[in-house]
């Protein structure tokens, strides 16, 4: 190595100031790790209070609900505006605001504890949501606003440290650390560029120190060692494709054109009075959930769990009803992701078309339909079979998980020709863009 090149490396490796910028930075990813920590075990606590209220009575949520939603509307409007819905379109336009006084107002600190307050009492209340693309939000946030203490500079605070930030928040969220990785590159900035592959490597590994420290080396989903034929499972594997692709697509295109596709007097109800639009909104889903035995409330992760070991017997329409939940609840406007509840769709999914193949197992076919599912939705089919490839511990499906989620991709694409998070994106900035 040159003699300047040596010195060179030397300052660097000695400077006071970038040893801070280093240790703000790790702090940060920790940060992101821990939250993601308390908001998974709040997430638990308050699935646990639910259960307690319909143990009561099964028809508590026909007023619990409409309340609870109105008042999650009401506090995010008037307190927390920037923090409804996912988090994930948020994230992906805060990449592409050049104001720091308008970015502040989807990531900041303030923006980070409402959404996972908010995002609390939407599940207590019964709303279909998941924390994982909160998270996302949740950990830009955090990693954002340490870019005014650490002296980052500026592609850093605007593209690295978001980037790093969410990545570390969806690896956190799901202990996935290869999952958060890819979705950084290929949902959020859909390229990947060399100057922030180290931050977005550092703040997952050092996020998911975090949550492995506390919560252990756990499996989302547990472990499951289903396996398929390659000679007879490929019908499943394009079954559970087309399926999955398709009902996602024509879930993320009623997502994107909801003020179109609705009846006029709703879209203008939704518009001009919110909170009575989101009790609306409870009481329908309140009516699900007794239509579905009280089986599409929270975030859908016990029932995807129950349904990919088959320990219990959930409603044939379990995978309808519960999409039809989480739809309601992201239109009501309240703060809450799309993650789970999509798993969990997907393993209702699964487990119908697992009658159609007999001859494959049923795990393997759940397993094929969440990520068929989740590929159609978010469009992201790498993320996706990565996500579940990791959260159920089995390697042996990644060929076949691999195929059902790019044929998903295809499926959908022709449905919603946009991206959800992309769409939703846009919309999102059009107000900003129509203010310059």
């Amino acid at each position: 190595m040159p003699k300047k090149m040596l010195r060179r490396s030397r300052r660097a490796w000695l400077s006071l100031r970038r040893w801070q910028r280093r240790l703000v930075f790790w702090l940060g990813a920790a940060a992101v790790g821990v939250a993601a920590i308390l908001f998974a075990v709040g997430s638990e606590y308050v699935n646990g209070w639910l259960h307690q209220l319909l143990v009561v009575s099964p028809y508590l949520p026909l007023v619990v609900t409409p309340v609870g939603l109105a008042l999650v509307v009401w506090i995010t409007r008037k307190y927390f505006p920037g923090s409804q819905g996912s988090g994930i379109p948020q994230t992906i336009a805060a990449l592409q605001i050049t104001d720091a006084t308008a970015r502040e107002h989807v990531l900041s600190l303030r923006i980070a504890a409402g959404k996972i307050a908010l995002t609390l009492l939407a599940l207590v209340s019964g709303a279909s949501v998941g924390r994982e693309g909160p998270t996302v939000q949740i950990g830009a946030s955090i990693m954002h606003a340490l870019g005014r203490f650490g002296h980052f500079s500026r592609l850093e605070t605007e593209r690295a440290l978001i980037l790093a930030g969410g990545a570390a928040g969806v690896a956190a969220a799901f202990n996935t650390p290869l999952a958060g990785i890819v979705f950084a590159i290929e949902e959020m900035s859909r390229s990947f560029e060399e100057r922030t592959s180290g931050t977005v490597l550092t703040a997952v590994i050092v996020a998911g120190m975090a949550s492995l420290a506390v919560l252990g080396n756990y499996t989302y989903f547990g472990h499951t060692t289903a396996t398929l034929d390659f000679n007879r499972g490929w019908l499943a594997v394009i079954a559970c494709g087309v399926a999955g692709g398709l009902a996602g697509g024509i879930f993320s295109q009623i997502l994107v054109h909801s003020s179109r596709l609705l009846p006029q007097k709703i879209s203008l109800l939704m518009r001009q009075r919110p909170v009575v639009f989101a009790a609306g909104c409870g009481l329908l889903l309140a009516i699900i959930g007794i239509a579905s035995g009280n089986t599409t409330y929270g975030t859908g992760y016990h029932e995807a769990k129950q349904i990919l070991e088959g320990t219990a017997s959930l409603p044939a329409t379990y995978g309808l009803l519960k999409m039809l939940a989480t739809m309601v609840s992201y239109l009501s406007g309240i703060p809450g992701g799309i993650f789970a509840p999509s798993l969990a769709v997907g393993a209702g999914l699964g487990d119908n078309l697992a009658g159609l193949v007999p001859y494959a197992p049923a795990g393997a076919v759940i397993t094929l339909g969440m990520v068929a599912y989740f590929a159609g939705v978010v469009q992201a089919p790498i993320t996706a079979f990565v996500i579940v490839m990791e959260m159920t511990d089995n390697h042996t499906m990644a060929i076949p998980l691999m195929a059902a989620a790019m044929i998903a991709y295809a499926t959908s694409r022709l449905v919603c020709p946009v991206p959800l998070y992309k769409a939703l994106a846009v919309r999102f900035l059009a107000p900003r863009q129509d203010k310059k």
